[in-house]
């Protein structure tokens, strides 16, 4: 018999399904029969169900998978409806934005980049209608809306590529591309034209936010399954009567790190991280073309490079 509990060595205990706090008078009901499933229990909760939807989140998943199945079908298309080319090209398919010789047009031809603009429009709507929902369900729960400000951030840099920048720039040409490797050669593109990202600012700030996120949420994580022989795992109960697992992660982090991150502390550092990395890459995209055409020239002038 393991002598304290964690990841890997927990028990999942089975009772009466949660249901979930009453729900504000005019919310829709929630929908299906909770069950329990093993797998999810060895992450975290087992219990499956039941869902709320509400009206945001059943037009999201409507938005959503009309864009998708506009990408899909026009992929399904450009391979003469081949099933096994769909599936073996899917990769390297895309559905692309309107050429240059089109400007900004609101609705370009069809086939010449008006399925992007409409396929977009419903991924939009679809996105913005999630991070509401969001942001309802949490303000109905009494929870704080740090999870849509956080997805919000999110979807600040999907609108930089796809909608504000081209805007901008005045061609829809500008935007990225729908597909897996055109999206990465639209990226690998897009650096080489503007003298290398790697010297935008912004650019690396946000590669500091992300990877610097990566490791305060591994760290974080590791911290507490080592103080979970002392019920570090609930944090909230450290939070507020500080025991002596907060006192042994807070000394751990004092001798390792420099600082003291508290069990709440710690998790406005990730937050603000994790925000912060899209938040700073979308300002980096923005200012490209618009403010500076070449990022190795800026860097030489404001000697942040060498001169090759």
């Amino acid at each position: 018999m393991a002598t304290y509990q964690n990841l890997f060595t927990q028990v999942q205990v089975r009772g009466p399904v949660e249901l979930g706090v009453s729900l504000p008078a005019g919310s829709e009901a929630r929908l299906g029969q909770p069950w329990y499933l093993g797998l999810l229990g060895i992450l975290g909760n087992a219990q499956v169900g039941p869902i709320y939807l509400g009206i945001t989140g059943v037009l999201s998943l409507t938005f959503g998978l009309v864009a998708l199945s506009i990408m899909g079908l026009n992929m399904f298309a450009q391979v003469h409806w081949s099933p096994v080319e769909f599936i073996r090209q899917l990769p390297w398919l895309a559905l692309s934005p309107a050429g240059p010789e089109y400007g900004f047009q609101m609705m370009p031809p069809l086939e010449h980049g008006g399925w992007w603009n409409i396929a977009g429009g419903f991924l939009t709507a679809s996105l913005v209608l999630w991070c509401a929902r969001t942001y309802l369900r949490a303000k109905a729960l009494g929870l704080g809306t740090h999870v849509a400000w956080a997805y919000a951030s999110a979807i600040w840099l999907y609108l930089v590529l796809g909608f504000i920048r081209p805007m901008l720039m005045g061609s829809w040409n500008e935007a990225v591309p729908f597909g897996l490797f055109p999206h990465l050669d639209w990226v690998g593109t897009f650096s080489l034209r503007y003298g290398n990202l790697f010297y935008n600012p912004f650019h690396c700030l946000s590669i500091v936010f992300l990877y610097g996120s990566v490791l305060l949420f591994a760290m974080h994580g590791a911290t507490i399954l080592a103080v979970s022989r002392y019920g570090g795992e609930r944090e909230l109960e450290q939070i507020t009567d500080r025991g002596t697992a907060a006192e042994r992660a807070a000394l751990f982090w004092r001798w390792t790190m420099g600082f003291n991150g508290t069990m709440e502390s710690v998790h406005r550092w990730a937050w603000w991280f994790a925000v912060l990395t899209p938040l700073t890459g979308g300002i980096g995209i923005l200012i490209t073309g618009t403010v500076v055409d070449d990022w190795h020239a800026w860097a030489v002038a404001h000697h942040y490079a060498f001169s090759l």
